[in-house]
C-alpha cells in the first residue's frame, strides 16, 4: 500500500494563460494550405488539430477563419494531427496586409469569408 498525494494534476506554468477557442482555421505556408482546429490560444502560442497528419514547415501563418486574422507562428512541436505553435505575431486580413502576409490573406478569401 502506497502513502501520499496520489496523482496530482499538473500545474499550468506558461507565462500567458491559454484560452480554449475551438474555432475554424486554416494553416498556410508556401506549398501548404490545410484546414486545421485552433484548440487554445494565447498571447504565446496556440495549439492546433490538423486536418490530416502531414508534417508543417518550421514557419506558417495560421489562419482564424471567423475573425479574419493571421497569426505569423513557428512549429514548436508535433505529432500526428495534433501541433504547438509559438506566435510571433498577429494581422487582421480585413484590409491591407502586408506583402508577407498576401498569401494567408488570399487563403482566407478562398475558406469563405469576407
Amino acid at each position: 500500500m502506497k502513502f501520499g498525494r496520489g496523482k496530482t494534476a499538473r500545474a499550468d506554468r506558461r507565462l500567458n494563460p491559454r484560452k480554449l477557442v475551438n474555432v475554424p482555421g486554416v494553416v498556410s505556408a508556401p506549398s501548404v494550405e490545410m484546414a486545421c482546429i485552433i484548440v487554445d490560444l494565447s498571447d504565446g502560442g496556440m495549439k492546433l488539430r490538423l486536418d490530416r497528419g502531414t508534417t508543417l514547415p518550421p514557419e506558417v501563418a495560421v489562419i482564424d477563419v471567423a475573425d479574419g486574422v493571421a497569426y505569423s507562428a513557428v512549429v514548436v512541436w508535433q505529432r500526428r494531427q495534433e501541433a504547438g505553435l509559438r506566435q510571433t505575431g498577429a494581422v487582421s486580413l480585413r484590409g491591407l496586409v502586408p506583402a508577407r502576409m498576401a498569401g494567408a490573406r488570399d487563403a482566407w478569401l478562398r475558406a469563405g469569408e469576407v
